[in-house]
């Protein structure tokens, strides 16, 4: 591959902005009781949508620091196919999918919002929708830079 300029570091305080806004988005998710683990299910889901290599690997790690297990991080991709995720965690799952896909479907599908306000508070569901945004706004930094992995081994 390519050597690419990185677009964090080429605007460091665009960068640090995001950061603050993650900061941000976190506190509103844990104010509102969602569980870390939860918003790493969501980066994760939405860095596999996208091919994001460098925030799987930077997710998937936070997320095992979170409790997560390895067995629902490798399927994750399948959450549909397993009784392994709560109706909260499937419910913010489907929303990531269709936020991360509106390119191709142009829409969030009522279902998908209906099942996400079903289960989430409006201050859940707002946290939730940031955390989708951002991770996504990320993905395009790493993916369009192809950032490379860091150096660390699990």
């Amino acid at each position: 591959m390519s050597t690419r300029i990185q677009l964090s570091p080429a605007l460091p305080g665009a960068f640090k902005e995001l950061r603050g806004l993650e900061q941000t988005v976190a506190k509103a998710a844990a104010d509102a009781g969602l569980d870390q683990g939860l918003l790493e299910l969501i980066k994760i889901r939405a860095s596999q949508l996208n091919g994001c290599a460098f925030c799987l690997d930077v997710h998937a790690r936070d997320a095992r620091k979170a409790g997560e297990s390895d067995r629902r991080i490798v399927l994750l991709a399948a959450w549909r196919e397993t009784a392994l995720y709560t109706e909260q965690e499937r419910a913010a799952l489907a929303l990531t999918e269709a936020m991360t896909r509106l390119a191709q479907t142009q829409d969030v599908p009522d279902e998908v919002y209906e099942q996400a306000t079903a289960v989430f508070t409006e201050q859940q569901y707002a946290a939730v929708g940031w955390a989708i945004a951002l991770i996504n706004t990320l993905n395009r930094l790493g993916v369009t830079s192809r950032k490379e992995l860091p150096g660390t081994d699990w």
